[in-house]
């Protein structure tokens, strides 16, 4: 809503602090988004029964999910499997199937065969096309990411990277969680942005175009490592565009910011919450009281308009 929209830039980093505290919220839904006459919209998850189904109907529809974290078993949420399942119960739900799901990372906790088994075996039952993947530095502990590539990153350059179009959207997914810089930062690599250079210089202005990745391209709390260090650069390569979306997970809340043309979205876990940056020693899963969790699963409403700054954004809680 225009309440949410940066109005106070007081660090000159983009962020208004109280902007900032309002547009975040913890979820574990994800968001359901819709191009319709090439302006990208999002809608909760959780809030999907307030519109229409025409409302929802456009030429592409698609699903983000994050940081499902399948092997964490501890007090800020001992049933991880089970927060997930019930954000596939939403998916299946949707009274338009999502052409695909984007899952930007973090599949598992700690990189096991079970663990991404388990995940795997889970994911069969959304009601969709496709699942394009992006690790998350928990999936790439033991190996550097060999035995993610191995299930999720056929056909993918590099170290996992790739792009694809999907009815006139040009969508591009990123490494950014492996060699990560002092502090945790993501870190892109000099081969993965001469690729990401190449990849859009042949593609026209006008052209929507939606980049996902696990760590945010943009400075959320870089004590934290919420934030990565080569992101300009990769950011630079999207200046000519009129419309880009760029989608991350990693820091477990619902988080938004428009800069320029473009706006970068957060995701919220269907794990566990985390603390607010500086709100706490550390990051990592945040206890609540018991019986509370799904109160604070949050969701989130994002419209994105191509070619305008507007940003429309409503959070709420999955528990309602």
């Amino acid at each position: 809503m225009a309440d949410d929209l940066i109005l106070h830039d007081h660090s000159h980093d983009g962020v208004d602090r109280r902007g900032f505290l309002k547009c975040m919220a913890w979820a574990g839904a994800g968001a359901f988004c819709v191009l319709q006459g090439g302006v990208l919209k999002s809608f909760a998850l959780s809030q999907m029964d307030r519109h229409s189904a025409a409302a929802m109907k456009g030429e592409l529809s698609f699903v983000q999910i994050s940081d499902s974290h399948i092997g964490f078993n501890k007090p800020a949420n001992p049933d991880v499997v089970a927060t997930l399942q019930e954000a596939i119960t939403k998916i299946n739900a949707l009274p338009t199937p999502p052409e695909f799901v984007l899952h930007t990372g973090d599949l598992t906790h700690l990189s096991k065969d079970a663990e991404f088994d388990l995940l795997e075996q889970n994911l069969k039952s959304l009601k969709t096309g496709r699942i394009h993947y992006v690790p998350g530095e928990h999936d790439v502990l033991n190996d550097n990411g060999k035995q993610y590539r191995e299930r999720f990153g056929k056909g993918a350059t590099g170290d996992g990277w790739y792009s694809f179009e999907q009815k006139g959207v040009h969508f591009i997914g990123l490494v950014n969680v492996l060699n990560l810089k002092a502090g945790g930062l993501g870190d892109l690599g000099h081969e993965q942005l001469e690729w990401l250079e190449k990849d859009v210089k042949h593609l026209g202005r006008s052209t929507p175009i939606v980049v996902f990745a696990h760590i945010p391209l943009w400075t959320v709390y870089p004590e934290w490592g919420w934030a990565t260090d080569d992101s300009a650069q990769a950011l630079s390569y999207l200046k000519k565009f009129g419309s880009v979306t760029v989608l991350n997970g990693h820091i477990h809340q619902s988080m938004r910011k428009v800069e320029g043309n473009v706006t970068f979205h957060t995701a919220m876990s269907t794990a566990f919450p985390q603390p607010e940056p500086g709100k706490a020693p550390s990051p990592g899963p945040m206890k609540v009281p018991e019986g509370q969790l799904r109160t604070l699963l949050g969701v989130t409403d994002v419209n994105f308009v191509r070619g305008r700054h507007a940003l429309a954004i409503t959070d709420s809680v999955l528990a309602v």
